[in-house]
């Protein structure tokens, strides 16, 4: 019998006989999952896929009136997302009661003092417990089973009080897309070689591991349906975001967490937080499981995880990380081969008041990471049940004191879709932040706010609204501290990226409110775009690129009898000088009406004969190539959601795909960020099934480069641009390439970037905006091999489209070194090889698919695929 039976299981014979008795026929009653899935959770070798783990919660649900099982929502990919609802009979008679106490005492503005803490009195603790986020973190999935179980059938006296105190929101499974390919994939590898090795595809349609990297943009269907249980129908006091990524050889994280904390997040979270975690190392001690960690790597200071964004909505957010070896594999650990110290120098052989009773080593099964979860669990909701009342009134108190302090300023936040070069994306920023629980309001008339005048119609963000620390956090530059090792020494690494400023990655124009005014105010019902028009009666039609959305009207409408291009240059017209890149049409009012009243575009008449101009860059509709290595790059991932998103037609490219040639139709292949030895090299050959080894080799980056000179265009984003340069011999360095991090760290932070705007990459993006610098690229153009020096060089088959900016290169984050290494460099680079041409993006243009005012160095790359260039002549005359 394993361990955690016993341990249950004696739990259980110690109460009254009576008790056991009266529990045994509704224990009875209640399947077992071994009874539905045919083995008991956490068995050697075993995973049930979501089917079954499906089939079993609604097993369960008919069964007991202690479970309540909903879909709230579908995943990517069409299945359903449930929720299990588990408390005692009597509460579930009441659950739309709990369920509005619960969103009354979140939202804190229509309450008293004393009507809080009478329905704090009343209301029960809410929370929520999730798994399988991460699909290869397989033990999550099967520890929902045996949870749900036991919570529904334990007859013990502290279960039946958790049953009475809280209302448990449990998802048994956040990603089951990912969990069917890894079941599947395990499944399929079982007692071959190949029986541990990772996947060669991303879990999750577009995001892979980053669909935990999604939670304050909010883009992927999974995580709308969550945040609308969050911070919306429910709104639960503690989180609990069960991982399986433990810092070895510590079997276990949990709270409290190391430096830095974000200055946004409300101390009673992070006192909060501190007490759960500190329940649950109790509760390891007192169950005798060694091996909890508490304090190492995991920080509270970026805002966009399942656990990290409840902090900027006054909740409770608890990450477990439990040991994971591969899949449901058991693997015997030395106890002489762990490590004296985890990584970082802190010691791992020897108590600590972060690591109380260290793992000696021995055995580690699926079975250990499922009862890992269970007693993590059990630690938050013995401290919810013990302190219901105060985790209610605390979340009320927090609300209150974040509405009083938009008295203090911020005051609000004002964008005014007449000063935006993109109102689209400014709707999508609004949209993103409603989402999020952000009150989004209209002035209906004119007002002045420190000193300026805004017209009706403004969007208005007042910060006294309950989660006033996301929009505040959302929408100022964050000041990450410089952490170092030891004084002088070097940098202490941040978990995830450092500065992620909404406004600045989307290109909106935001303007800060610090004193309170009077504003007409009426709630924005809807965020879509007003109708645009069709002005003039012509056969041609101007359409400014500023716009993202006009990138989609163009992909709508180039190709068959209309004609589409770009002006190569500024153009003088009645309207007023029309930038560079600006688009032409060939086409009637009638053909652009429904695309201006959906996109909410103006187009306007063109005179007559201007597409035939010489000035006009025509293109046609591009053929796209997206390269997928079997080594997934979560940046092809969101890519692919990228271009889908704004109507770009593609094709996936496999290795082989290229390394056969055949690439004679496309006009663009996109290589996404990804280091150039997976690219080259992919799976080495004895590691993978032989399906999924090989990269491009050396034939695939010669039949690329013969496609680019024969006409071709090859985008390369970030580390694949190092790929190239290599592969190319392109008279190209990437100059941070030998850099050490001791030198220059910018591993997730906004840099200003400056854009030439009339060159074809360049169009419709303005000469500055900021770049999302993940240890990413910067370049120098060099003397090719043969010439005399290696020194940097102007080259005449060069053109730099945007240089990192000169001075105050730091927008939101962190940096070490920048101002030093990357100020003044070249950032995007088209470089002419043979007929056709590469560019190189030295930065990830659509990163997460957040930095939305560079997305169009991708789109200008793809349309100037196809593009017809305009007379040398002309462009030359009107230089």
């Amino acid at each position: 019998m394993k361990a955690r039976t016993v341990l249950w299981l004696s739990v259980l014979l110690t109460g009254v006989s009576l008790v056991v008795t009266a529990a045994a026929p509704v224990v009875a009653q209640v399947p077992t999952p071994e009874s539905v899935i045919g083995w008991e959770p956490g068995a050697d070798y075993k995973l049930a896929d979501y089917e079954q783990i499906q089939a079993y919660f609604e097993a369960l649900d008919a069964a007991s009136d202690r479970i309540r099982v909903e879909q709230i929502g579908e995943s990517v990919e069409g299945r359903p997302l449930l929720l299990a609802i588990i408390s005692s009979e009597e509460n579930m008679r009441s659950l739309g009661r709990y369920r509005e106490i619960s969103r009354r005492l979140a939202l804190a503005s229509d309450l008293t003092d004393s009507e809080a803490r009478a329905l704090a009195g009343e209301g029960k603790a809410v929370v929520w417990i999730d798994a399988g986020i991460h699909a290869t973190e397989v033990a999550g999935p099967q520890f929902s089973l045996d949870f749900a179980y036991r919570m529904v059938t334990g007859e013990e006296p502290e279960l039946r009080r958790i049953r009475d105190e809280v209302v448990i929101l449990h998802m048994p499974v956040m990603n089951p897309d990912g969990l069917e390919i890894v079941v599947d994939w395990y499944r399929r590898n079982l007692g071959t070689p190949y029986e541990t090795v990772g996947l060669p595809v991303l879990y999750q349609k577009y995001a892979g591991h980053d669909n935990n990297r999604d939670w304050f943009m909010i883009l992927q269907p999974e995580t709308r349906a969550v945040v609308r249980q969050l911070w919306e129908e429910w709104v639960p006091q503690i989180i609990v975001n069960h991982h399986q990524t433990a810092p070895f050889p510590a079997r276990i994280f949990i709270p409290p967490f190391a430096d830095p904390v974000n200055p946004h997040i409300p101390p009673l979270v992070i006192a909060g937080v501190n007490l759960v975690g500190t329940a649950m190392q109790q509760r390891f001690a007192e169950e005798g499981k060694p091996g909890a960690v508490s304090r190492l790597r995991f920080t509270q200071w970026w805002n966009g995880g399942v656990r990290t964004a409840p902090y900027f909505h006054n909740q409770i957010g608890i990450l477990t990380e439990v040991a994971l070896h591969r899949f449901a594999t058991p693997k015997y650990y030395e106890p002489d081969s762990l490590p004296k110290t985890f990584r970082g120098g802190k010691a791992a052989d020897r108590p600590s008041v972060w690591y109380p009773d260290p793992w000696k080593g021995g055995w580690w099964r699926i079975g250990d990471a499922v009862d890992y979860f269970l007693t993590a669990s059990m630690g938050a909701l013995k401290a919810a049940a013990g302190m219901r009342e105060s985790w209610l009134f605390n979340i009320y108190r927090m609300g209150r004191d974040a509405i009083e302090k938009g008295a203090e300023g911020p005051f609000a936040y004002l964008v005014p879709l007449d000063r935006q070069r993109d109102p689209g994306e400014a709707l999508e920023l609004l949209r993103v932040l409603r989402l999020g629980g952000i009150r989004v309001e209209r002035a209906t008339a004119g007002f002045t706010a420190d000193g300026e005048n805004f017209p009706a119609g403004t969007f208005v963000l007042r910060a006294a609204q309950p989660y006033r620390a996301h929009l505040v956090d959302l929408l100022e530059p964050q000041e990450y501290p410089d952490r170092r090792q030891y004084p002088g020494g070097p940098p202490v690494m941040p978990y995830d990226v450092t500065g992620w400023t909404l406004s600045l990655q989307m290109g909106v124009s935001v303007t800060r409110v610090d004193e309170p005014v009077e504003i007409p105010l009426e709630d924005a019902a809807e965020l879509m775009p007003s109708p645009g028009s069709v002005v003039g009666d012509a056969s041609e039609y101007l359409l400014a690129p500023a716009s993202n959305l006009a990138y989609v009207a163009v992909n709508r409408l180039v190709g068959g009898e209309i004609g589409v291009g770009r002006l190569a240059r500024s153009h003088a017209s009645m309207d007023g000088d029309l930038p560079p890149g600006t688009f032409i049409v060939r086409a009637t009012a009638a053909d652009l009406r429904p695309l201006a009243d959906e996109l909410g575009l103006d187009f306007h008449a063109a005179e007559s004969g201007l597409f035939d101009s010489p000035d006009v860059i025509r293109f046609r509709a591009p053929s796209v190539g997206l390269y997928r290595s079997w080594v997934p790059s979560m940046d092809e991932g969101w890519a692919r959601w990228v271009l889908e998103r704004y109507d770009f037609a593609y094709t996936t490219l496999s290795d082989a795909d290229i390394r056969n040639g055949g690439l004679e139709g496309l006009d663009a292949i996109l290589l996404p960020h990804q280091s150039a030895e997976d690219i080259f090299h992919g799976h080495m050959s004895g590691t993978m099934p032989d399906e999924y080894t090989g990269g491009l080799g050396l034939e695939g980056a010669l039949q690329l480069k013969r496609w680019v000179e024969a006409g071709g265009t090859l985008i390369a984003v970030d580390g694949a641009s190092d790929f190239v340069i290599d592969g190319f011999g392109l008279p190209v360095r990437n100059i941070v390439k030998d850099v050490s991090t001791d030198s220059l760290a910018v591993p997730g932070s906004l840099l200003r970037l400056e854009v030439d705007s009339a060159d074809p990459i360049g169009f419709g993006i303005p000469e500055e905006t900021a770049a999302s610098f993940v240890h990413s690229r910067a370049f120098e153009t060099v003397a090719l091999a043969g010439d005399e020096d290696d020194a940097p060089v102007e080259r005449e088959e060069v053109d730099v489209a945007a240089w990192y900016g000169k001075e105050d290169l730091l927008l939101s984050g962190w940096e070490l070194g920048a101002e030093k290494h990357l100020a003044g460099r070249p950032a995007v680079l088209r470089v002419r090889v043979g007929q056709g041409q590469v560019v190189l993006i030295g930065f990830r243009s659509h990163f997460r698919a957040q930095p939305r005012a560079t997305f169009k160095l991708l789109f200008n790359s793809i349309f100037a695929a196809s593009s017809e260039a305009p007379s040398p002549e002309n462009v030359a005359e009107s230089e």
